[in-house]
């Protein structure tokens, strides 16, 4: 069986425009380029998969059925462009400030590796021939510890493409890394 591979989605920073810990569809607004980006991963046989730490969950600001709710929107919102999502993994723990069953560790929580490996697992996905966009130097650590084989930073902070692995792409916006992708190899900065 030949192994599939996958465009790994942060959400928040990604997809959608960070207000902090989002749960509500009258806050979510999507990002300039990403479904450019989706049309872009899925006409070069990628599968979407959204990885997105939700600590709001474990906080105990809103709750898993509402996380749930507004990804089944976001779901509808990406299969009406003809770039459906495959799978949505995320992680509601954390280690200091979770509450009751949250409070805890997980190499689920990104930069730990265990949402894409879940994904590769569910998915039949080569991780070597995936892609991992994130908005955050964790995101890029969770994809190398992964095996990702092709890491992408958007961000212009140069403290956060600092923390980033060695050989992570960065690219200053959600538009440039379409462009990158549709292109295949005009290549973004590599730090």
């Amino acid at each position: 069986m030949t192994l599939g591979r996958a465009l790994f989605l942060d959400r928040d920073g990604i997809i959608n425009h960070d207000p902090g810990y989002l749960y509500r569809r009258e806050d979510f607004v999507f990002i300039d380029g990403i479904f450019d980006l989706a049309r872009a991963a899925t006409s070069l046989g990628f599968r979407l998969v959204v990885v997105t730490n939700q600590a709001g969950i474990g906080r105990g600001y809103f709750s898993e059925d509402d996380f749930q709710r507004l990804m089944h929107w976001v779901k509808a919102e990406f299969a009406a462009r003809g770039t459906p999502l495959a799978r949505v993994e995320y992680c509601p723990d954390h280690p200091t400030a979770g509450i009751g069953a949250y409070s805890r560790s997980s190499d689920r929580r990104k930069p730990g590796p265990g949402m894409l490996r879940d994904a590769a697992a569910a998915l039949d996905i080569d991780l070597s021939a995936s892609i991992m966009i994130g908005d955050k130097a964790s995101d890029a650590i969770a994809g190398q510890s992964a095996g990702v084989g092709i890491n992408l930073l958007v961000s212009t902070d140069l403290a956060e493409a600092a923390a980033a692995p060695a050989g992570t792409l960065v690219v200053p916006s959600v538009v440039a890394a379409a462009a990158w992708l549709g292109t295949r190899g005009t290549a973004p900065a590599i730090i």
